[in-house]
């Protein structure tokens, strides 16, 4: 199931983010597909071959100064944070890190708390109450709050930032914001190939 792409709010990215609206020409047509592909990732990823989903982190942070457009909240604002690195045939190729602010985890978005190894997509495409923003896009560069997750995650085996593209998007149930943003490894390109799910 697919969500409509509508936000109650407009967010814009701020300049220092590095987010961008749209995908740059540089992007082939087959990086700008799956940055742009509607509906759940992990059914695409799925169809690739076997899925399976690790928790990396989750708990209580302060929201990123770089991230907290994204939220429509100041930053150092609490948020509960969660991510995970999902891999295909024993692969790791996507990191996907979501956060939403600390209250709205023990309220409207509680689910999120308790998925484990379920993916995000479990609690989001089943209410006609959550609606889905626009995607951005970026390269990700070395000082980007979500390269350095992946540096936590991954140590000396991170692939190097150029190598990185995401994207993000904010899912909004009355009012309250769920980001959820995903990295496609450099190993996804050569497993997903031309395939367009």
């Amino acid at each position: 199931m697919s969500l409509a792409i509508i936000s109650p709010m407009k967010i814009t990215p701020s300049s220092s983010s590095g987010w961008l609206t749209a995908a740059p020409p540089s992007f082939s047509s087959h990086q700008k597909y799956w940055l742009s592909r509607p509906g759940a990732l992990t059914a695409g990823l799925r169809q690739l071959g076997r899925f399976d989903l690790r928790v990396a982190r989750e708990k209580v942070d302060g929201l990123h100064a770089q991230e907290a457009w994204m939220l429509l909240r100041p930053a150092r604002s609490p948020i509960w944070l969660r991510e995970v690195c999902m891999s295909i045939d024993g692969r790791d190729c996507v990191f996907a890190r979501s956060f939403t602010p600390l209250p709205a985890s023990h309220a409207l978005w509680q689910g999120m708390r308790r998925l484990r190894t379920r993916p995000l997509a479990d609690m989001l495409y089943h209410d006609p109450q959550i609606t889905r923003s626009r995607f951005f896009v970026d390269r990700l560069h070395r000082q980007h709050p979500f390269y350095r997750a992946m540096q936590i995650y991954f140590g000396d085996k991170c692939p190097e930032p150029n190598e990185v593209l995401a994207r993000c998007s904010v899912f909004w149930r009355l009012k309250q914001p769920l980001l959820v943003a995903e990295a496609f490894l450099p190993e996804f390109w050569g497993i997903a190939g031309s395939q367009r799910p």
